[in-house]
Order: C-alpha cells, then sequence, then structure tokens
C-alpha cells in the first residue's frame, strides 16, 4: 500500500480504538499515524525512509522489506521499547495500533507480510490488491468513511 493508505488506515484505526477507550484522540492518532509509517523504514523511498535514510538503509541490509518490521515480533519490540521509556499509554497504544493497521493493509496485497518472521511464511489476506491500484484507491475511500463515521464527535 502506498504511503497515503497507511496514514489513512492509522488514523481510522485510532479513530475506531478512542470509541472504546478514554485515551485522548489527538494523542493517540497522531502517535498512530507514525506507528502505520513505522514499518515501512525497512523501504529507503517510503515517507519515513526517506527522512531517515541511514537507518532505513541499516534496517532494509539486515532484513530486507516486508520481513522483521511486518511482523508479531517487530510489535512485541515496539511494546517492550516503549514500555522501557515509561511512555504514555496513549503513545504506545497509538503506534501498536497504527503499526497493526499497517500490517493488516500490507498483507491485503499480491506480495503479503513476513507476519512469523523469522519464519519464511507469506502470509496474505484471502482478497487481495496492487499496490497503487485503482482497488486501492477504492480501499482509501472506504477508510476515509469510516473516519468520517467514527471521527464525529471525539474533537
Amino acid at each position: 500500500m502506498t504511503g497515503k493508505t497507511h496514514i489513512i488506515g492509522g488514523i481510522a484505526a485510532c479513530v475506531v480504538t478512542t470509541r472504546f477507550t478514554s485515551y485522548d484522540p489527538l494523542l493517540l492518532t497522531a502517535a498512530g499515524i507514525f506507528g502505520a509509517l513505522l514499518p515501512d523504514i525497512c523501504h529507503s523511498g517510503s515517507k519515513i525512509g526517506r527522512k531517515v535514510p541511514l537507518l532505513s538503509k541499516l534496517v532494509s541490509t539486515l532484513f530486507g522489506h516486508r520481513t522483521f518490521t511486518h511482523s508479531l515480533l517487530f510489535l512485541l519490540l515496539i511494546q517492550v521499547l516503549f514500555s522501557l521509556f515509561h511512555l504514555p499509554e496513549e503513545i504506545t497504544t497509538g503506534v501498536l495500533v497504527g503499526a497493526t493497521s499497517h500490517l493488516l493493509l500490507d498483507a491485503a496485497t499480491k506480495n503479503g507480510i513476513k507476519l512469523l518472521y523469522p519464519l519464511q511464511m507469506t502470509f496474505r489476506l484471502p482478497l487481495t490488491v496492487r499496490t497503487g491500484g485503482p482497488a486501492e484507491n477504492g480501499i482509501l475511500a472506504v477508510l476515509v468513511l469510516l473516519v468520517v463515521y467514527f471521527g464525529q464527535g471525539i474533537i
């Protein structure tokens, strides 16, 4: 998926999450946007990869694209690191919700993800789309509708 779809996916996931929690919606959503972009640190052409090119190149060299940073192990690492720094729960939850939305969206592409990394099994949803294609635009539209529907009255 493209960066804009990941951003809207992270926002949608966080807006829905705020309906079931008492978290500050702005803090949760800001963290969710970061989390929605974070797994693509392994791709130098991604939105986040262009912001920190040296880190992106290092992660890409060590792991490749859509492996470690697109896995449950990566989500666990985020949880552990954020708990060590005693960050507000909204930030940790937002980053995890955003990153999870990223994994789910990339699992809906033909290339899939290595969800159980270091195992090399590729995980993909039964229905897949081509990144940047018309079906992705349809997914983007549905995500925007979710944001509008669930976001009413939050702010």
